[in-house]
């Protein structure tokens, strides 16, 4: 592959271009050169796009997928032409198919699965035997095959012993534990923030008490044992200061927060529209605001867009019946772009790479080239047909995005929409 990105500026704070409008020469995997008009002496591609930013690649700490076991939401083939198309080089891979990702076989077969594509596969391993929070997985054996991370998607663990001895266990290979925060005996039958909404619309409320009470239980275990512990998707204003107090102690610990719950609020499900029920619920425009502190000040590492697809007839049914879950990465960055500074939202969707033990390339002559091109410009509303996903269910149809991905530049291929 030779390409020349014509007229590109670089935002990059690792770069000795960053902000600056320049071309970039990449042959086979590697940039070869920076400059000002780079001549065109190898019969290299040319990309010129309107308004054209390129960014080191993005990475998503949470992507549900569906294969094995449940295609019909999602291939793990298509799933990574959707990331591709949404400027994502990396995603890590959530073990809640059918079966679970619990063992060595099954990352080696979601690994193998993802060879020949231009944004990398990296695994989340099961915590437990089967996500069922009973036995702990294979921990060390799935870390050897190429899991990034250990932990059940969406399911707390009750047992804290189990997660102290989780916790103790992958300092020996320097593992990270993921524990989602989610009291399962206080969430009960809720559907719902609990909150003014919940209570006119009749839908049983989760408390932030449910996350918050684990969070606090979960961060106590991390200063007993010490290992590397992280928290996704948070959705409270107290779960950011519980976060930001242990980080000021010293712990190891590092959060995520969906993209749905920097933009949306509860508000959103006055007619019952199940693509607004996910896990943890939509919160209120006090917890919204909180959270976008929470990223602004760097208490929180890193933005996910918590894809996880869920077929029709599953989700298109009554509120309290529907499964959790919106897709996420299409919408990733336009969503962002409504609430946040662009130079924020560059760092949030490339920080996560270094937590999870992957290596980040700078734009900078003689580094791989993995990048991300985009602009920052134009409106759009986001609409069915722009859904690449096999499953459709978006929290942001119908919302008006900023800004467009044009594609990436990872693996020697560039991909673009």
């Amino acid at each position: 592959m030779k390409i020349i990105i014509r007229e590109a500026t670089i935002i990059d704070s690792e770069s000795p271009f960053h902000n600056i409008k320049v071309d970039i020469l990449i042959v086979d995997e590697v940039i070869k050169k920076i400059g000002t008009s780079i001549q065109n002496t190898e019969n290299a591609e040319e990309v010129k796009l309107d308004n054209l930013h390129v960014s080191q690649g993005w990475f998503d700490s949470s992507v549900s997928l569906g294969e094995p076991g449940f295609e019909d939401r999602e291939t793990i083939a298509n799933g990574l032409n959707v990331a591709a198309r949404s400027g994502f080089t990396a995603i890590a891979l959530q073990p809640n198919s059918y079966p679970i990702i619990d063992n060595q076989s099954q990352i080696n077969f979601v690994k193998s699965k993802s060879n020949g594509f231009a944004t990398q596969l990296f695994p989340i391993g099961a915590l437990t035997k089967g996500s069922e929070g009973k036995d702990m997985a294979e921990l060390f054996d799935m870390k050897n095959a190429g899991a990034v991370a250990f932990g059940d998607y969406n399911k707390s663990l009750n047992n804290a012993n189990l997660l102290k001895i989780a916790l103790q266990y992958t300092q020996d290979f320097d593992g990270v534990v993921i524990a989602f925060a989610q009291d399962a005996n206080i969430k009960g039958n809720g559907v719902a923030n609990e909150g003014t909404v919940s209570t006119r619309l009749g839908l049983k409320g989760i408390p932030n008490l449910a996350e918050e009470l684990q969070i606090t239980r979960n961060l106590f275990l991390l200063e007993y044992t010490g290992g590397k512990l992280h928290i996704p998707t948070i959705s409270t204003a107290k779960s950011v200061q519980l976060i930001k107090k242990a980080k000021a102690k010293g712990l190891n610990v590092t959060c995520s927060v969906s993209v749905h719950h920097l933009v949306l609020t509860d508000e959103k499900l006055e007619n019952f529209d199940t693509r607004f029920k996910v896990s943890p619920p939509l919160r209120n425009e006090k917890d919204r605001k909180a959270l976008l502190k929470g990223v602004l000040d760097n208490t929180i590492d890193m933005i996910t867009s918590d894809h996880n697809p869920i077929d029709i007839e599953h989700k298109k049914m009554e509120f309290d019946m529907a499964k959790n879950g919106t897709i996420g990465l299409e919408t990733a960055f336009g969503a962002l772009l409504t609430v946040m500074p662009l130079d924020k939202i560059i760092g949030k969707l490339t920080l996560g790479k270094s937590v999870f033990g992957i290596e980040n390339q700078s734009i900078s002559e003689g580094k791989k080239a993995n990048i991300t091109l985009f602009t920052p410009e134009g409106k759009s509303v986001f609409n069915k047909k722009n859904i690449l996903s096999k499953s459709k269910n978006s929290t942001f149809l119908g919302t008006e995005i900023k800004g467009k991905v044009y594609g990436i530049v990872n693996q020697g291929q560039l991909v673009l929409n």
